[in-house]
């Protein structure tokens, strides 16, 4: 309380010397008036304020960045990359890892009994794929291939010689598949397709380009000749030093011999039908030209 008084008796002191309030006293609040001064360049030199006299330095019509004075401009003087040359319009297969697959399946999230395509990574939402950036499916890489150990029949988009080795060395199928964009855009969000009830595209096949990759028994190729898969399986096997191992299993055996049609993107759905899901019904095309264009 002391202290208190202290300050009041300081207080009262300090108007006992300030002047009675008079007009020539009175003053506005700090802020009252927003005080107008000149923001232009080198405000306060002059009547021109540091600009000059005419030109594009006075009526701010600057050039844009890059200009060069009119001479042939550096990104156009310098020839571009050709590496670079239509990079918008090339493929893209976004990486997925074999460790990566292994963790799905230890989480339960990928069923060993069905095959693994681009419909079952799309569904576990663990991997995106976007036909808005040019992604055209799985580059399956070899991250994990040591301990990888699930027998799978597994389809991707790419897949190197160590990944193929990795996956029959466990006793697994793996295919490499193209899907074009329809396709593509229809898979990665399939429930999304499903209720526009639009029919289910008809896979094309690959481009000129990529035609050779998918023809290959090496790479596993969907339109590769099976009897050439076979002696390149057996050729993998002896070059890194694993025996193929049988299967005895009936319904194993079945499920690692499941393929698709070439011209087919889901496992038990024909290119062409339609799925209703309000009445919970599929629709066949009974056209003969409907059936004509669908068909294989």
């Amino acid at each position: 309380m002391a202290q208190a008084g202290k300050f009041a008796d300081k207080a009262l002191q300090l108007l006992r010397t300030y002047p009675r309030v008079a007009l020539n006293n009175l003053k506005d609040m700090p802020g009252a008036y927003k005080k107008n001064f000149n923001k232009r360049r080198n405000a306060g030199k002059g009547k021109t304020h540091g600009r000059g006299h005419k030109g594009m330095g006075q009526r701010m019509t600057l050039p844009p960045l890059g200009y060069e004075g009119g001479q042939i401009p550096f990104h156009i003087r310098i020839p571009c990359e050709p590496y670079y040359k239509d990079h918008e319009f090339k493929r893209q297969y976004p990486p997925f890892s074999l460790l990566q697959v292994q963790r799905l399946i230890d989480m339960g999230l990928v069923d060993l009994n069905e095959p693994i395509d681009l419909l079952t990574f799309c569904n576990t939402a663990h991997y995106d794929c976007s036909i808005e950036d040019n992604h055209y499916g799985v580059n399956l890489t070899e991250e994990g291939a040591d301990t990888f150990q699930a027998q799978i029949n597994i389809e991707v988009q790419h897949a190197s010689e160590e990944v193929i080795a990795a996956v029959e060395r466990n006793g697994g199928v793996i295919t490499t598949r193209y899907y074009d964009p329809e396709c593509v855009k229809a898979m990665s969000n399939v429930l999304k397709f499903l209720k526009t009830s639009t029919p289910i595209p008809k896979c094309k096949l690959p481009p000129q380009d990529a035609f050779e990759y998918y023809s290959n028994a090496k790479n596993r190729g969907y339109l590769a000749d099976p009897e050439e898969i076979v002696k390149a399986r057996t050729e993998l096997a002896q070059k890194y030093g694993y025996e193929l191992p049988e299967i005895s299993d009936k319904s194993q055996k079945e499920l690692l011999l499941r393929r698709k049609d070439p011209r087919q993107i889901f496992y038990g759905l024909e290119p062409g039908w339609v799925i209703n899901m309000k009445d919970q019904c599929v629709l066949k095309p009974l056209a003969e030209e409907h059936q004509e264009y669908y068909a294989s």
